[in-house]
Order: C-alpha cells, then sequence, then structure tokens
C-alpha cells in the first residue's frame, strides 16, 4: 500500500466520521453507545484546530483508510506535558500498514510541540491495538478490570504509555 499521512481536512470529516461510528456500533474499541451525529464531529474537529492539536489521516488514492489524534490526558495542569493518543482504521483497510503510520506520525507530533509522555486506554481484548502500540515502543502500565460495560458484557481496560523524551 502506499500510504499518505496528512492533516485531516473538512472535506474527510465524512469518511472518518464512518469508520468512527463504525467503532462505536460493532466494537469494543470505542466505550460509547451512539453513534456520533455529523454536528459533533464537526465539534470535534474545529476544537482540536483551535487547540493546535493534530487530526490526521491515513490515505491511499484519495481514500482515507484511517485518522489519528491526541488531545489532554486529563484536565488538571500537572498533566500538560502528557497526551492520550486515538486512531481508528476503516475496518476494509486494518492490518495493512494505516495504523502503524498514524501511530508514528501521532508520535513524532507531540515530540515536535514538546510532550513528555503518549498514553493510550485500549480495550483489553483488541489485541491488534495492544500489538500496534506494543510495536510502536508504548508498555502497558495499568490493567483495570470490568471498567466499562457494553455488548451485555463487562469490559477491562489497559493502559500504555510511551516516554517521548
Amino acid at each position: 500500500m502506499n500510504i499518505e499521512i496528512r492533516p485531516a481536512e473538512s472535506d474527510d470529516l465524512g469518511a472518518m466520521l464512518a469508520i468512527y461510528n463504525d467503532a462505536i456500533v460493532n466494537t469494543t474499541a470505542v466505550y460509547d453507545y451512539q453513534p456520533r451525529t455529523t454536528d459533533v464531529q464537526q465539534q470535534w474537529f474545529e476544537t482540536k484546530q483551535a487547540q493546535r492539536l493534530p487530526v490526521l489521516v491515513a490515505v491511499e488514492n484519495a481514500t482515507v483508510l484511517g485518522f489519528g489524534s491526541f488531545g489532554p490526558f486529563r484536565p488538571w495542569p500537572a498533566y500538560q506535558y502528557t497526551v492520550e493518543n486515538s486512531l481508528y482504521v476503516d475496518s476494509a483497510f486494518r492490518r495493512r500498514g494505516a495504523g502503524t503510520a498514524l501511530l508514528a506520525s501521532l508520535v513524532t507530533a507531540a515530540q515536535t510541540s514538546g510532550y513528555h509522555a503518549m498514553v493510550a486506554g485500549i480495550d483489553a481484548t483488541n489485541e491488534p491495538s495492544l500489538a500496534l502500540h506494543r510495536k510502536a515502543g508504548f508498555e502497558p502500565v495499568a490493567h483495570f478490570r470490568e471498567v466499562g460495560w457494553k455488548f451485555e458484557r463487562w469490559l477491562d481496560l489497559v493502559f500504555m504509555e510511551k516516554m517521548l523524551g
């Protein structure tokens, strides 16, 4: 695959929304129940831009394969040098390099911006995402048992961390 990573544009929001809503409806990658609306997606994008936080897309032949971003880990000032990433890849394009390229670009963007650590909250059964993060140098630092409830079952959440500097 010839994957290009670039900043997301307004024209990408529809594809990004479809990818994200698929993750909500069909996976435990997002601990949410209701698909996101177009308006909420637009607000999310505008907030990221206003905060000067990256929203990146993986594209091949004008098709958005996936997207990723990062944002504040927690709202208190002492956490200002730590960010939490999120990335989602279209189910038709998983395990073809888009996630690897997105995560590497997010890590580079965080390093360039002076952040010290990046964390990821990943469902404990999401082995592809856990493996992706391990491959990128993230290490598991916490395993929270039965903190989420989705699809009529309890979900465990794993936190992974990568030191950036």
